[in-house]
């Protein structure tokens, strides 16, 4: 069947954008319609559909109907894909001829698909290897791949390189080279020894000695470097639209590396092992590095949604970021992070089982076994894979069951791994000891129970055993995935065996309903497990087999790989769709060109994170500092020659206490408005209020509801202003304050204000009660009276800039000075609110069209009134400046990161002056 979907369903997704674009839509038009969610469906659906219909024809293939030519693996074709064996042994290399007119798929991992080792100067022998991330990438067909990694072996000469280079270069494969020191200290230091136990819930090593806290700081230099490697290797071989796949723990700063080369390329990220849980996660000293590492990609996939709720737990309680079920968001940037369970490629198993010399091994072990039935185990000799535990289940069945003694064994393939390790010679140790003493125990002269193999099988011998076994006893302690289970699987067609599961394997969340589920450290449960299996009827074997065999043989390696990288894809169509929503960063130096242009300007600047000093937020809040906001030490003297400027007004309007404004701005000759601007300071320092007086009967009702639930949320506050109250839980468990927070909000509406003329306002980590109308948008006209009044203006003013890293609900002031009316109510998903389009660039010559017009050559007389606005605003578009700080999804113009491009841009403009 012709391979359609590389090339139409990427099509349909550029279509989309491109029509999109075209339309010039709102954010809210998007919410409105759920546009947005009805396309991305659309696509992913019919995404779907083309793959199952390219697959249609290997169907029978997957229910082992076809076994003509599939045994010929000499010259085979699966799918579109021509395959070219250099033998007939299924693990040998393949070359797999690319599709055509296909999108390119750069797979980036540590180790190369294949082994290289040295014959001569320019001479080498590349050998297959083998590995889950291995057979089931080597299935996809529709894409065009290169697959970049370390080829295993050390090469320091030039004539080396080039030729392995050459050599990998005919198999689609791009080695990258790292030297003996580095290997030792990024793969064997911090992959092996710190990321791999860690993310198995095997804890960090003890540090007894100060010379092992500097070894992991150079292993984690290390870890850096060689992730510096691969991205420079990356980015040689990478082309404009290639889809880059970083795969797991190895490589988790790549994504960083590689956006930051060019931040236009489709990165997504996979892990194969687990993911801990955040309290975990937080015990290693660089987890922030690693997790803002990571969150730079476009798409992070897990195996299992257990392992991606851990990590975006991790992101929100680690580095204090928004958790959605999307994903992870960092101010309007989102990084989805989604379940992609890994599968295998079942036709090769259930083909391999028909073939002649594997069917003859099967009747040679059914014959050494006869009368007997066969539990078996596949695992490396590893810690987390349970075989002690496995082995002590066995004898307590035995012990509980002597009727089994000459009726069952047990076969056990421990593959050695690490074993210059002391932690696995121990192991080995431990794991031989209990098969001698329970073979001593319950066997004969001429049978035992356990045949224990401390080596690998080849596959056609694997199979062999996967076909003749009638328990599989997989007890991981922890496992990423583990596909023996689905090799088991997909070999059991005849037989119809039972498949025993950890419940801490991945495999569980998938096979769970047709496998027997256990708890691997309950040796109890185990033992009763393994008699429940054997003594199994053959009906219910069958439904459990039919089970597991269908998703098996529907969740394929090949739909894996398919799967994420359209997610991938639509992913990056989302992430465009979201910057069209987002402001463009100020250009600073034409809002300094244009303020030096002007000659009456007005500057409103907030307070809180627009210029406070900056918080080391890199690992947790320091509550302490927060709770006492600092004006940014830079700031003070550019403010102060602003102020001293007859030109200029700057206004500090901010929801704070007047008391913290005095504080921070007492020396200066500046306006303050303080509780969104319900008081107001004129720069004679004289507080009035600037606000009727309005009724505060609610207050002591919702005051005993903010003393409740401070006391009930450890390092939660409330704050008691004039007009307000503020109950904020920013470093209180997150989870545990959004709780809190929703059950206030409940109480709240069904009680004390339930009649009473108030507003709630929800920020990110916060409830604020305020009375009906108080928000900076309704402030600043009184203010702007009380300016012209006290300055006694005759000259219009023809610049303003609005700074502030402002809720939603006070972004009115951001619309307050727009030149045309201010677009209707947008959504939650909130999006610039401009007269047009092209008021953000600057090309329109507009001028503010205000609900209260005056002359605008008449002056505003002593005895007009303070809070009226007048028409004194004489601003063109262009001269028109909102910024929010930090808040990417506001309603302002522009947007500006951080408080220290406010100081930076404040700097600027006092210099010209």
């Amino acid at each position: 069947m012709k391979n359609i979907r590389s090339c139409e369903e990427i099509g349909i997704l550029q279509h989309d954008l491109d029509e999109l674009q075209k339309s010039d839509m709102h954010a809210d038009d998007y919410k409105n319609t759920s546009a947005i969610l009805r396309t991305r469906l659309e696509r992913l659906l019919k995404e779907r559909e083309l793959r199952k219909s390219s697959r249609s024809t290997q169907t029978d293939d997957f229910h082992g109907n076809d076994n003509s030519s599939s045994n010929n693996n000499n010259n085979n074709t699966i799918g579109n894909r021509k395959i070219f064996s250099t033998g007939t042994h299924p693990d040998e290399e393949l070359r797999i001829c690319p599709p055509t007119n296909s999108q390119r798929l750069l797979v980036v991992a540590n180790r190369l698909p294949v082994s290289a080792t040295r014959k001569g100067d320019a001479s080498w022998q590349l050998e297959m290897s083998v590995g889950g991330l291995v057979s089931a990438l080597l299935g996809i067909t529709e894409f065009e791949t290169r697959w970049i990694g370390w080829a295993g072996v050390n090469v320091t000469d030039e004539i080396g390189k080039k030729s392995l280079t050459k050599a990998l270069a005919d198999k689609r494969c791009v080695p990258v080279f790292l030297d003996e020191d580095l290997v030792n200290l990024y793969y064997n230091g911090y992959c092996n020894n710190i990321l791999w136990p860690l993310f198995h819930y095997l804890g960090l090593p003890q540090e007894d000695r100060l010379a092992t806290t500097r070894s992991f700081q150079s292993q984690f230099d290390a870890y850096k470097k060689a992730n510096q490697l691969f991205a420079d290797v990356v980015s040689e071989h990478y082309i404009e639209g290639d889809v880059i796949w970083c795969h797991d723990y190895h490589l988790m700063f790549l994504p960083k590396y590689l956006k930051e080369r060019n931040n236009k390329m489709k990165v997504g990220w996979f892990l194969h092992t687990p993911f801990p849980s955040s309290e975990i996660q937080r015990t290693l000293p660089s987890q922030s590095e690693l997790l803002r590492a990571v969150l730079v990609a476009d798409l992070v996939g897990f195996h299992t949604y257990d392992y991606a709720r851990h990590f975006v737990s991790a992101c929100t309680r680690i580095l204090g970021l928004e958790g959605t079920p999307d994903g992870v968001e960092d101010q309007g940037k989102l990084t989805r992070v989604a379940a992609f369970p890994i599968g295998i490629d079942p036709g090769r198993f259930i083909r391999a089982i028909q073939l002649p010399q594997i069917k003859e091994h099967i009747k040679e072990l059914e014959e050494r076994f006869a009368g007997r039935k066969v539990m078996l185990g596949v695992d490396r000799l590893d810690m987390i894979k349970g075989i002690p535990q496995k082995i002590l289940a066995f004898e307590k069945f035995l012990e509980e069951n002597p009727d089994w003694h000459d009726k069952v064994v047990l076969l056990q393939i421990a593959v050695p791994t690490r074993t210059d390790v002391p932690e696995y010679q121990k192991l080995t140790c431990q794991v031989h000891e209990i098969v001698g003493r329970i073979n001593g125990r319950f066997g004969s002269l001429t049978t035992v129970p356990i045949h224990h193999l401390d080596r690998s099988l080849d596959f056609h011998g694997l199979c062999a055993l996967y076909a003749i076994t009638d328990v599989a006893l997989i007890t991981s302690l922890r496992d990423g995935m583990n596909l023996v289970s689905y090799e088991f699987v997909a070999c059991q067609a005849s037989k119809k065996g039972v498949l025993i599961l950890s419940e801490f394997a991945g495999a569980a969340q998938s096979l769970g309903a047709g496998a027997i589920l256990v708890n691997p450290w309950n040796i109890t449960e185990v033992a009763s497990s393994i008699g429940y299996a054997l003594n199994m009827p053959a009906e219910e074997r069958e439904k459990r087999h039919h089970h597991n065999f269908v998703h098996v043989t529907s969740h394929t390696s090949q739909e894996w790989a398919e799967t994420f990288v359209s997610e991938l894809n639509d992913t990056i169509v989302e992430a465009q769709l979201r910057i069209r929503q987002i402001p463009p960063l100020l250009e600073t130096n034409e809002a300094v060109d244009r303020y030096l242009d002007s000659n009456n300007r007005l500057l409103i600047l907030g307070f809180n994170s627009t210029l406070t000093e900056p918080m080391d937020t890199g690992r947790q809040f320091d509550q302490f500092k927060e709770m006492e906001p600092r004006l940014h030490p830079e700031a003070k003297e550019a403010l102060k020659r602003l102020c001293d400027d007859p030109k200029t007004t700057v206004v500090i309007l901010s929801g704070s206490h007047h008391s913290v404004l005095d504080k921070n701005f007492g020396e200066l000759n500046i306006w303050l408005a303080a509780e969104h601007g319900v008081f107001l300071r004129t720069p004679n320092k004289k507080w009035t209020r600037n606000m009727p007086q309005v009724h505060m009967d609610w207050v002591d009702s919702v005051k005993h509801v903010f003393e409740y639930f401070t006391e009930r949320t450890p390092r939660s506050q409330f704050e008691l202003r004039e007009t307000s109250l503020v109950w904020n839980y920013k470093y209180a468990d997150i989870e545990f304050g959004r709780l809190q927070a929703k059950d206030m909000l409940q109480h709240l509406c069904t009680g004390p204000i339930s009649n009473a003329s108030v507003e709630v306002v929800q920020g990110g980590r916060s409830v604020e009660v305020r009375t009906t109308g108080v928000t900076k948008g309704a402030g600043i006209k009184r203010i702007l009276g009380q300016v012209i009044h006290y300055k006694d203006t005759r000259e219009p003013i023809d610049y303003v800039l609005c700074v502030g890293h402002f809720l939603p609900k006070d972004e009115d002031l951001y619309t307050f000075f727009e030149p045309e009316p201010p677009t209707p109510v947008r959504s939650s998903l909130s999006t610039p609110v401009n007269g047009s389009s092209s008021d953000r660039n600057g090309s329109t010559g507009h001028k503010k069209s205000h609900p209260f017009p005056l002359s605008n050559s008449k002056h505003i007389s002593n005895g007009d009134k303070k809070d009226a606005t007048p028409s004194i605003l004489d601003l063109n578009s262009n001269n028109y400046f909102s910024c929010s700080v930090k808040r990417k999804r506001s309603s302002a113009r522009y947007l500006l990161s951080s408080s220290a491009d406010v100081v930076s841009l404040l700097k600027q403009m006092a210099d010209v002056l």
